[in-house]
């Protein structure tokens, strides 16, 4: 026998099977329902859903308005931050002028920095100019007893320290403080 058309219909522990029973040929068979019983846990009932209400709590005050973020510093690039970094290192350890560390900075023989790093650099450096031409006389002095004159010239020379005139005036004139 053949089974077509087979729909399965579960109710409680009895499975019912509505087809069509085929395999007479000389037969016209109309749908025979063919039960058939199962041994079958008893029903379970669905477990009670209880909803619990949600919370909401009340404010006595209406939330502020979120503060506007403040706008964002462009990024500076990795090596105008490095060449600020060296900058700051050579004022601090060496003692060294404006155009000395820009000269450092930017040498083929130096740093290799661009001249755009370099100058960015000198541009946001914290250093004390005048600080740093007066320990500089300071080093000439005690290390190479030369005199205010030959320090003088020495710390504004191209090819010497390159201090401004005014910073190596003022490391002159507390050279001895």
């Amino acid at each position: 026998m053949v089974f077509s058309g087979l729909a399965f219909i579960a109710s409680g522990s009895t499975t019912a099977a509505l087809g069509t029973i085929a395999g007479n040929a000389d037969s016209q068979s109309a749908p025979v329902p063919i039960e058939t019983t199962e041994p079958t846990e008893a029903a379970e009932e669905p477990a009670e859903v209880v909803e619990e209400p949600a919370v909401v709590e009340e404010t006595e005050e209406p939330a502020a308005p979120a503060p506007e973020p403040e706008p964002e510093e462009p990024s500076v690039p990795a090596e105008y931050t490095s060449a600020l970094s060296k900058a700051g290192t050579y004022s601090d350890l060496m003692y060294m002028s404006k155009a000395g560390i820009y000269d450092q900075l930017t040498s083929e023989y130096g740093e290799q920095f661009s001249a755009e790093a370099a100058q960015y650099a000198i541009d946001n450096v914290k250093a004390d100019w005048n600080a740093n031409a007066l320990e500089k006389a300071k080093s000439y002095q005690d290390t190479m007893s030369m005199s205010p004159a030959a320090i003088y010239d020495q710390l504004i020379s191209e090819y010497g320290e390159k201090f401004l005139p005014s910073e190596a005036d003022y490391a002159i004139a507390h050279l001895n403080d």
